[in-house]
């Protein structure tokens, strides 16, 4: 670790130290972050630290002890100063649902590696193989959220932004080297763009349209399935904890399916613990009642697309997976899946409609566009 040189603490709890750790990173053209929050600990899940890491310094911020965090507002959408993160999308969902952050001037470590074509993209594996450091995962599941924080707790976190810096320098020249620099700029500043909408929200109570294995549930049963949900969501938020630490999806899909309606029938159904069946007994039976009453559920019926739709999307698939493997990247580098569903289904004719539809990804439409155009007219010669 680096040896500091500033009177700043170790994690940093108070808002005087705050300010100026803000005044210190201001100076600074990158910067390091990351986040660590409680989301097996909670009903809710927060940010419980957050990161910083310059060339010559680690800091720890700790967000349960400051009443205001909006000093770091400054950081984050400062574009002089490039915030390094690998895996980001996670880290700016959580900083945007909790402090509101804008960001700006982003790059991501993990999606560096893929546009460059590395197979192993994990932070540890990139870290055992740039600077040989190997890294212990045993706190990536502990509760962030509890105070006071073990030291060696505090460590696992400064490590995880001490090498991002020379990390993104490394990556950073194999992407120029290999012409692909532009590519990662267009989807780092398409997460700026993504998580600056106010759309990030926590639990709800209708998680039920979001559970796996419910293609066999019938419309009553799913109606059933929404009352179940509802009763976890409220013993959750009550006790605090996790929605699945009350009780696991598939456990309230066999619930629903069997529709039992004595506390027998219950506790016969594979999935649900003795102790569940008895502490949860009642109030899941009663759930079941109103599923019973309650309107059948009509799934939506999907508008089956057409010939041509399909056509496009079979050719364009094939074309992104021949031109990703000629790069030795996955697919979706050569083009993000909501550009190619996009670029199906307006079916641009020409240049112009092409690049007004790619116009986020200029780069991805000098190197592709006419390759593109190329497989789109195949289609239109069989209209």
């Amino acid at each position: 670790m680096p040896v500091r040189s500033h009177s700043l603490p170790d994690l940093i709890s108070r808002p005087k130290d705050l300010e100026a750790l803000v005044e210190l990173l201001l100076a600074e053209p990158v910067i390091g972050v990351d986040t660590e929050s409680n989301s097996l600990y909670a009903y809710q899940e927060q940010v419980c630290l957050v990161q910083f890491s310059t060339t010559a310094a680690d800091f720890l911020v700790d967000p349960l002890a400051l009443v205001d965090l909006q000093p770091l507002a400054a950081i984050f959408a400062n574009r002089q100063i490039e915030k390094v993160f690998h895996a980001a999308e996670y880290d700016l969902i959580c900083m945007r649902r909790d402090f509101g952050f804008v960001f700006a001037n982003l790059f991501d470590t993990m999606w560096a590696a893929r546009v460059a074509g590395r197979e192993a993209i994990g932070l540890s594996a990139l870290l055992e193989s740039e600077f040989g450091v190997s890294t212990n995962k045993r706190f990536q599941r502990a509760d962030w959220g509890k105070r006071p924080l073990p030291k060696e707790m505090l460590e696992y976190a400064r490590l995880d932004t001490h090498y991002l810096i020379p990390l993104r320098n490394q990556l950073y020249d194999e992407l120029v080297s290999s012409g692909r620099w532009e590519l990662a700029q267009e989807d780092f500043q398409r997460m700026e763009r993504l998580y600056a909408r106010e759309n990030l929200n926590g639990n709800h109570p209708d998680c039920w349209e979001r559970i796996n294995g419910t293609r066999d549930l019938n419309p009553q049963q799913m109606a059933i399935l929404r009352e179940l949900c509802r009763y976890r969501e409220e013993i959750a938020r009550l006790y605090n904890c996790p929605v699945f630490k009350v009780m696991s999806d598939s456990t309230l899909v066999s619930i629903a399916s069997a529709c039992p309606v004595s506390q027998a029938e219950l506790e016969s159904l594979p999935g649900i613990s003795q102790r569940q069946a008895r502490k949860h007994g009642p109030a899941l039976l009663k759930a079941v009642m109103d599923g019973l009453n309650s309107p059948p559920i009509e799934p939506e019926t999907p508008l089956r697309p057409d010939q041509d739709y399909l056509t496009r999307l079979d050719l364009l698939r094939t074309w992104r997976k021949e031109q990703a493997q000629k790069m030795g990247v996955e697919s979706d580098v050569v083009l993000p899946r909501d550009l190619l569903l996009e670029v199906v289904s307006r079916a641009p004719r020409d240049e112009q409609e092409l690049q007004s539809l790619l116009k986020d990804v200029p780069e991805r439409y000098v190197r592709f566009g006419d390759s593109l155009l190329g497989v789109l007219s195949k289609t239109y010669r069989r209209r």
